[in-house]
């Protein structure tokens, strides 16, 4: 099973990070096709300094890791390493910040631009707002300056 594999190796690299077992659950999440990695609070606060760098540039490598494993699979489970729930509650805000927007774009009948953000953030706008069949977005820009453009479409139309 491919979570099995990925799994495996985000343990691995955890480990070797001076993790244990026991700072570490693991749960899919079937809906989201997340498969996440919560690291007990405690042992993670270097993970959360400087506005949590470490967390997200260890979440980077572990998404270059599971696009080497799954190389020749686009379906594959994205996956999040969480410490003190730090993701959990970005992730969370990212998705009210974007249904704010949305709910803005539909009363004012026009286009909303939204401050520049990383592409995985801007990915988990995508999916959250692609629910909303009168709403449609997308990516303008270049580089870090980056961002989405959420439209409202009239669905009578």
């Amino acid at each position: 099973m491919q979570n099995a594999k990925i799994q495996e190796y985000i343990e691995g690299l955890l480990l070797k990070l001076g993790f244990t077992t026991e700072d570490l659950s693991v749960m899919y999440d079937e809906k989201t096709n997340i498969v996440w990695f919560s690291l007990s609070a405690q042992n993670s606060r270097f993970l959360l300094g400087r506005d949590a760098e470490a967390l997200g540039a260890l979440n980077h490598i572990a998404m270059k890791i599971v696009e080497k494993i799954t190389r020749e699979d686009d379906t594959h489970p994205r996956v999040v390493i969480d410490a003190g729930d730090h993701e959990r509650k970005k992730i969370e805000n990212l998705k009210t910040v974007a249904h704010m927007m949305a709910e803005r774009a539909r009363y004012f009948k026009s286009s909303i631009d939204v401050d520049p953000m990383p592409a995985h953030e801007r990915r988990i706008v995508h999916e959250f707002l692609s629910q909303m069949p009168d709403i449609k977005t997308e990516s303008v820009g270049e580089g870090s300056k980056r961002h989405i453009v959420i439209r409202y479409t009239d669905s009578n139309i």
